[in-house]
């Protein structure tokens, strides 16, 4: 009697097919972002007919875009028929207080699908591939983009902004007494470590047109009276005389002599006593999955640079005249490095 022949497993081969397809969950997200379906749910369940009517889309297109992003909890829909919201699709809602609206409008930016098809050529070069693809680096192609760098900006303060209050009850910032935030942008991250050390002033260090917002936010976040805000650039001499200077997501944008020039002027400004507080996604090390290995080959492809791992750190704080004393892990991706005059 013939035997049926083994069935062979393809499970792998079908978990596979589920990642390479992430770039089509990924653009659906981001349609989703920008139609702002996710407010639109915001008073309860809809029929597609009706969201679709809401938000200008074809209602049968609409609710096979929903249909989809619910099979991965992104929505979902009713017996009944109706979509509702889900925890993550009320992240998609643009007054969510961890909002990732910005970054899903972001990643399926025409512009950067056309920067990651470059990835390949940073992989075998390890170069930065965005000057060549545009003729300029990332920085000087969004200021001569304002649309694109709008959505650009907006997509990293989505990613950062929800990093504050785990890093804010990681660390203890009521020890120091002056704080330079050092290209803290509008002071989110300043007007919130203040909110928590009554007793401490801050230094918002950036350039002025980055610092354009940051009195309404330090008033709103009532520690206008405890801050100064002064104007530079990474490379000129930085406030001097603090005990604590915060650089978050900054050296991760260099390659190692800029960091080296960042890093020696901080050790220049500060007080004798003072801390260097880099908060940054810090690698494990292993293949274990981490947002920061990630964001490791975004940087790699746009501006060469990269993330890098405790080991890594201790060691280019080194070169600078810095000793790492410690790393706290927060409950976000990031950890706040610590570092004191070597």
């Amino acid at each position: 009697m013939a035997t049926s022949p083994a069935v062979r497993d393809q499970s792998a081969a079908y978990s596979l097919l589920d990642l390479i397809q992430g770039a089509v969950i990924t653009q659906a997200i981001s349609v989703a972002a920008k139609l702002g379906i996710a407010d639109v749910l915001g008073d309860g369940p809809l029929p597609a007919e009706e969201i679709a009517k809401r938000v200008g889309t074809d209602p049968e297109a609409t609710r096979r875009l929903l249909r989809t992003l619910s099979g991965y909890a992104v929505f979902a829909v009713r017996p009944d028929g109706r979509f509702e919201l889900t925890p993550m699709a009320e992240a998609l809602r643009d007054d969510a207080p961890d909002s990732m609206r910005g970054i899903a409008m972001l990643l399926g930016h025409s512009l950067l699908w056309e920067d990651w098809g470059h990835l390949l050529e940073s992989v075998r070069t390890g170069e930065a591939n965005m000057p060549k693809l545009r003729g300029m680096g990332a920085y000087e192609f969004l200021m001569a983009n304002p649309e694109y760098a709008g959505v650009f900006f907006q997509g990293m303060r989505s990613m950062s902004d929800p990093e504050t209050d785990p890093v804010l009850a990681a660390y203890d910032f009521s020890q120091f007494r002056t704080i330079v935030d050092v290209v803290g942008g509008r002071g989110a991250l300043l007007a919130g470590i203040l909110s928590r050390a009554p007793r401490s002033h801050g230094v918002l260090y950036d350039s002025e047109s980055s610092t354009a917002d940051a009195p309404q936010v330090f008033e709103a976040a009532g520690v206008g009276e405890r801050v100064t805000i002064k104007n530079g650039t990474f490379f000129d001499k930085l406030p001097a005389g603090a005990d604590a200077y915060v650089l978050k997501h900054i050296l991760h944008d260099f390659q190692e002599p800029e960091c080296l020039t960042v890093l020696k002027n901080v050790r220049e400004a500060m007080a004798s006593d003072g801390k260097v507080l880099v908060i940054e996604y810090v690698l494990n090390g292993n293949n274990e999955r981490h947002i920061g290995n990630i964001i490791d080959l975004w940087l790699l492809l746009l501006l060469g640079a990269r993330e890098r791992t405790l080991p890594e750190y201790t060691e280019l704080f080194a070169k600078a005249g810095l000793k790492v004393v410690g790393a706290v892990p927060t409950t976000s991706p990031v950890s706040i490095i610590e570092a004191v005059p070597a």
